[in-house]
């Protein structure tokens, strides 16, 4: 038996898996993650890299003590897109990781033709205009801490940071390289120009490394902090929703949907014809994780603005009682809508419209999940416009898949079937494929994808189908 560690850094929870060669979860165990208030504004969201590693590694050990550690062949790192940090040459942080999370981009994004044209960038990066991308996160640092940047040996994606505590290696994973909007989407790599526009230098990131390839070797110490008894490779992978679309077992040309803090709808294809309406509803592309493929996309925040309704109105009590209520609500919510638009980056805020004497707690969870799967038939349309196809399915995965209320209206509201990937954890899952490669178990990540097997569940349209359309034809 061969194994992979795979250390999943998400927004709300830590994690250490070992998945075997046969495509099985053998060992876990998590933390909650949460970011910290900055030091010069409270209303900042940093992330605390000392914890996090800690946290890994701690959670590392629960899981490597279940099983022969001897048979570890590989460890990968998996986390959230965009954010990073400055490093000496030593890997000492200068500045804490920005988080995604954090309001003080925002006002850098609106103010960015200063640098480059906004659709410049589009037209250059492919990456859409979003206030957490890393872009405005270096921006701010250049206006507010430029001595740091001067003094900066590297700035580190939150994997490599991670892997370069453990191995002393620095290098970044293409894939996050991809979510920055400082790459040339023809070269895929760094934007010469971009990154002249905003007055920072090429040499401050490390080379990159494709999805499989080795990061370097554990150190000693990593090997005691994780529990690993000898040295093996870091491989390469790091945005978490590129292997989401890999370990789901998509296909080209096929849309997938990760439902979890944000829905992210993508496809992998080898080209993607993008204009300024596109980027103005909010389209990106990304760098897939096999080179030569593209994933088009767009994201928006979704089990977030659930997470808010069921904290607000339902006081800690379980979603099954959560999608009892809302399944008894009829379509439409009888005039109940909200407008998911929650974030300090969104133009106009959000609100909760239709509320009267007899509507309930019930009537706004619902409203959501509607509006939410509205903004999806909206963002499906407009992929397919990009990607120059037809929807005859949508691929389902995420800890949205889990919620049957939503997944059957989701096949309502667009009229197709839904699969759910039976892959539980689809992103530890397709990072372990290319780790299981890079270490040499499997020939190809393909070849493991094929080897794991993936089955499917599929979710009809049903009876509320008609009700739904008649709704969104007036």
């Amino acid at each position: 038996m061969s194994y992979v560690l795979c250390l999943d850094c998400g927004a709300t929870n830590v994690r250490a898996m070992i998945v075997d060669d046969h495509g099985s979860i053998v060992a876990k165990a998590s933390q909650p993650n949460s970011t910290d208030a900055g030091s010069e504004n409270p209303e900042f969201h940093v992330w605390n890299t000392d914890r996090i590693v800690s946290q890994l590694a701690e959670c590392s050990r629960k899981a490597v003590a279940e099983v022969d550690a001897a048979d570890i062949k590989a460890v990968t790192i998996t986390t959230f897109g965009v954010d990073g940090a400055l490093v000496d040459a030593q890997g000492q942080q200068l500045y804490p990781v920005i988080s995604w999370k954090c309001p003080r981009t925002a006002e850098v994004m609106k103010r960015v033709a200063q640098y480059m044209p906004q659709g410049m960038l589009n037209s250059i990066s492919g990456v859409g205009a979003f206030a957490f991308n890393t872009i405005y996160k270096m921006i701010w640092l250049k206006e507010n801490r430029p001595e740091l940047l001067d003094q900066a040996h590297a700035w580190l994606f939150m994997p490599n940071l991670i892997a370069q505590r453990l191995t002393g290696e620095m290098y970044t994973d293409r894939t996050m390289a991809g979510t920055s909007q400082m790459t040339d989407l023809k070269t895929g790599d760094w934007s010469t120009e971009i990154l002249s526009a905003i007055g920072v230098r090429k040499d401050l990131f490390p080379p990159m490394k494709d999805a499989g390839e080795s990061l370097g070797n554990l150190l000693p110490a990593a090997c005691e902090l994780l529990g690993v008894p000898q040295s093996v490779p870091v491989i390469s992978t790091g945005h978490d929703t590129q292997f989401a679309l890999f370990g789901s077992g998509v296909g080209e040309n096929q849309p997938f949907l990760s439902s979890g803090t944000w829905e992210i709808l993508m496809l992998r294809t080898p080209a993607a014809q993008l204009d300024a309406e596109d980027y103005a509803a909010g389209a990106t592309v990304e760098y897939d994780s096999k080179g030569g493929l593209l994933n088009p996309g767009l994201q928006w925040i979704a089990s977030g603005i659930i997470e808010w309704v069921k904290a607000t109105c339902f006081n800690g009590e379980s979603f099954d009682t959560m999608d009892a209520e809302a399944e008894a609500i009829a379509p439409g919510c009888d005039g109940v809508k909200l407008i998911p638009d929650f974030l300090p980056s969104d133009p106009v805020p959000g609100s909760i419209q239709g509320l009267v004497l007899g509507r309930t707690r019930a009537h706004i969870y619902r409203a959501a999940m509607e509006a939410l799967t509205i903004r999806l038939r909206q963002r499906l349309q407009k992929l397919e416009k990009v990607g120059g196809f037809k929807s005859q399915d949508l691929l389902l995965v995420g800890g949205g898949a889990r919620n049957k209320v939503w997944t059957q209206m989701r096949a309502d509201i667009l009229g197709i079937p839904i699969r759910i990937s039976n892959v539980s954890e689809s992103t530890v899952l397709g990072a372990s494929m290319f780790a299981f490669a890079g270490a040499g178990v499997y020939e190809s990540p393909e070849a493991c994808r094929d080897a794991f097997g993936i089955t499917y569940t599929t979710v009809n349209p049903g009876p509320q189908q008609a009700a739904y359309a008649n709704l969104l034809a007036e």
